[in-house]
């Protein structure tokens, strides 16, 4: 509608003074008739045309022009997926952003699609232990000579535990179990691990016995059987070593603050954007007690493996 037909209303209500039989005549409301009957007497023909209906106050703003810069800094330097941003910004540098508000920021800028090849998973049929702690999956990975990174990780509730050694041995993975069986916040039923020969010595295998966890290597060239503690540790290379100096005095209490944002803060899509403390949380009432546990271990079933996967089977035959 223009100002001319607004006019005539106006002059229909000077001529019959009769607000109600306007508004039925014209179609349009009292409430309508009102605002345009004051704003025709408080500034004449000029304030019957449409003003702009922008707001006054602009809506605050969730991205300033330095956090832009930030975004698209992180997105091309280390080329980090949308999740792995929302996590960077976060732990960081405190900030909090939706993953809609920072794909808005990449498109804009025309950064919304990574340019590196998509990784193909082998096999589609994923799975997750019912309870925290009936599999843990171990596996060491190294960064930098003289430096290992030993990783453990809960099949369930996603929840991690990390050390720093300067070898992969026996002596590194037994002074590791010790700090697994001290920081998870559950009992431990199982331990997965690939062939690797840390895993595989007598004291390592004598020290989980006695803790009762029993002790279960994966085949041979199967690292998919190890996805999560495989995938965690790529993680850790993309989001965390990537920004740490494997020579920093202060290497360790970094690690362990990486370790606790990833159990108490981080989102994970596994577990519905949640955190592995949530899920814990969660799973306390089916949670099996370490009474429980170590009743349902039978050391009579377990036996000394040897790394090669051929002479085990056939130990097994065996025995």
């Amino acid at each position: 509608m223009n100002a001319k037909t607004r006019l005539g209303w106006i002059r229909l209500y000077e001529q019959l003074g009769d607000a109600g039989l306007v508004c039925r005549r014209c179609g349009i409301s009292r409430p309508t008739l009102r605002k345009w009957w004051r704003r025709y007497q408080a500034e004449g023909i000029v304030g019957l045309e449409e003003r702009s209906r922008r707001p006054r106050r602009p809506a605050g703003r969730k991205i300033f022009a330095e956090q832009e810069t930030l975004i698209l800094e992180l997105r091309r330097s280390r080329q980090l997926g949308i999740k792995q941003l929302r996590n960077e910004l976060l732990r960081d540098h405190g900030l909090r952003l939706s993953l809609d508000t920072l794909h808005r920021v990449l498109a804009k800028h025309g950064e919304h699609r990574l340019k590196r090849p998509r990784l193909v998973r082998k096999g589609t049929k994923r799975y997750s232990r019912p309870v925290p702690g009936d599999r843990v999956q171990m596996d060491v990975c190294k960064i930098a000579p003289a430096l290992y990174q030993y990783t453990a990780i809960d099949d369930c509730s996603r929840w991690k535990v990390m050390g720093l050694y300067p070898r992969r041995s026996a002596t590194s993975t037994l002074s590791f179990l010790d700090r697994l069986l001290e920081e998870m916040p559950f009992p431990i039923q199982r331990i997965q691990t690939d062939r690797g020969l840390e895993f595989f010595a007598e004291a390592v295998q004598r020290r989980l016995m006695t803790w009762g966890i029993k002790f279960r290597p994966t085949k041979p060239r199967s690292p998919h059987l190890n996805g999560k503690v495989e995938r965690t540790q790529r993680a850790d290379l993309e989001e965390f070593w990537a920004t740490a100096d494997p020579k920093s005095v202060d290497l360790r209490q970094r690690l362990d603050e990486w370790q606790h944002f990833w159990n108490w803060h981080r989102p994970h899509t596994a577990l519905g954007g949640r955190s592995p403390i949530d899920r814990v949380c969660e799973l306390t009432a089916i949670t099996p007690s370490a009474e429980a546990v170590d009743a349902a271990y039978d050391p009579a079933k377990e036996r000394i493996r040897v790394a090669s996967y051929v002479t085990d089977k056939t130990l097994a035959r065996v025995k």
